[in-house]
């Protein structure tokens, strides 16, 4: 469901894409699940109100190392993730979980949740500039769409993979805008908000793709090796099973 094209994709983009295809989708890490303070409550943390006329799902926040935080900035249950659009044990992760996440963890006040956008695979600058293309709030529900809809995605990756390989030689304001349109992106955004004129004038402004590189080359120099790759209150949590991750949550306070 990649790309063979890896290393030219670094050439033709910036250095800071070096870090794809150094990274792994999928990878258990036990030492990390043992490391740190144990996130433990005594005792069930109690729901916290929205702001009035909102609810926490409608709080989204950018922060400053490239991911989107949903929920209240100030919940006692803090979870971050790093994610690739292109793995499928992230997409495994967000459909057995999100609807819990979001549904009563987030939404209860309780937990706020930042998802970050690694790029591993080429397809993933596209990815991650299109979920980015509409306005903040809409980001994690782009997020859950790609998931929610992974084999189609990657069934269209497949298909337009040879195309979107010479995508890669045009110049930088048409690269990506090929890329995208050989993969299906456009179309299958525009059918969830963001136009196919708007998604092609995000996909051309090489700037976007190019922090989206740079964020990965961060992320890569923090250690972060696999995704997905999950913090519970700055605490690394090594299973990447939503059973798993939905016990320590409960643990730390969500029950």
């Amino acid at each position: 469901m990649t790309f063979r094209v890896a290393r030219r994709f670094a050439l033709t983009t910036t250095a800071a894409a070096l870090v794809l295809g150094l990274s792994s989708c999928g990878k258990d890490d036990p030492s990390a699940a043992a490391s740190g303070t144990p996130i433990v409550s005594a005792t069930p943390h109690a729901a916290i109100a929205p702001p009035a006329g909102k609810s926490w799902v409608e709080v989204v926040e950018v922060t400053p190392d490239g991911g989107y935080r949903v929920g209240n900035p100030n919940a006692p249950v803090k979870l971050l993730e790093y994610g690739s659009l292109s793995c499928p044990h992230c997409a495994k992760l967000a459909q057995d979980g999100f609807k819990k996440l979001f549904g009563e963890y987030i939404t209860s006040g309780r937990l706020s949740f930042e998802f970050r956008s690694f790029a591993i695979h080429p397809q993933d600058v596209p990815l991650t500039v299109m979920v980015q293309c509409g306005p903040k709030e809409s980001f994690v529900n782009l997020v859950e769409q790609v998931y929610a809809n992974f084999d189609e995605l990657g069934q269209a990756t497949q298909r337009g993979a040879q195309a979107a390989e010479q995508a890669l030689t045009l110049p930088e304001n048409q690269r990506f805008v090929a890329m995208g349109q050989a993969i299906g992106l456009t179309d299958f955004f525009a059918k969830r908000g963001i136009s196919v004129d708007q998604g092609k004038a995000c996909l051309a402004d090489f700037n976007k793709a190019t922090q989206v590189a740079k964020n990965a080359e961060a992320y890569g120099a923090k250690g972060i090796d696999s995704t997905p790759t999950l913090f519970i209150n700055d605490v690394q949590f090594g299973k990447t099973d939503w059973n798993d991750l939905d016990a320590a949550l409960m643990a730390a306070g969500l029950r």
